[in-house]
């Protein structure tokens, strides 16, 4: 089984290939579904931002209140050293299963395959539902959460609509890049937890309580 979900096994990776890397989409392939959510004041999260263009995309369209985060040091210490003249866009070596931040402290969280990654993982299921009480516990109370997954609907939501969160989910189905680094996906260990299909869905999480 990959040690996708250990920060060693991202800092030899990254360490090995340090080129940008998107997971399942680039920035233009969720913008109409993600943007709706947030103004340019909005406050952002991203969840296992690796070193993906992603932020730097929003960045450049006004999105300006970016904190990154990722539990591989080598990439966030390249990350944060390439986008030092960036004021705002910020990035930190830390786990979202215990997160550091104060309790609603932002307004929107982003991920891009890290709940896929951690269900490749060891004790995926414990994992999984830490970092989603992490997650909504760093959203404010109108907060959302956006999970861009190649994970089966009938799988994710078994995660996303457990009572305890009183989440409202919506998902909808995005085509997976054709060509390039965009389409990439975690290998399967399990086939409940990342399949291999032309679409990628993302999962729309509000009403965080």
């Amino acid at each position: 089984m990959a040690q996708y979900g250990k920060g060693d096994y991202w800092d030899e990776r990254y360490t090995r290939d340090p080129e940008p890397f998107d997971w399942y989409q680039r920035w233009s392939g969720v913008r109409d579904i993600i943007t709706p959510l947030m103004n340019p004041k909005s406050s952002v999260l991203v969840v296992g931002a690796g070193n993906s263009r992603m932020s730097e995309e929003m960045y450049d369209e006004g999105y300006q209140n970016i904190t990154n985060i990722d539990s591989s040091n080598v990439a966030m210490k390249a990350m944060a050293e390439k986008y030092r003249d960036k004021a705002g866009l910020l990035y930190q070596n830390m786990d979202c299963k215990a997160m550091e931040f104060g309790d609603g402290q932002f307004n929107i969280a982003l991920d891009k395959g890290t709940l896929d990654s951690i269900l490749c993982g060891e004790a995926s299921t414990l994992n999984v539902a830490k970092a989603l009480t992490e997650i909504s516990r760093v959203l404010d109370s109108k907060g959302v959460f956006v999970s861009v997954s190649h994970g089966q609907p009938n799988y994710r939501l078994t995660y996303l609509q457990r009572p305890e969160y009183d989440w409202e989910v919506d998902v909808h189905t995005v085509e997976k890049p054709r060509m390039g680094m965009g389409g990439q996906q975690l290998a399967v260990d399990e086939k409940e937890n990342v399949h291999q299909d032309e679409f990628s869905q993302t999962f729309l999480v509000d009403d965080v309580s």
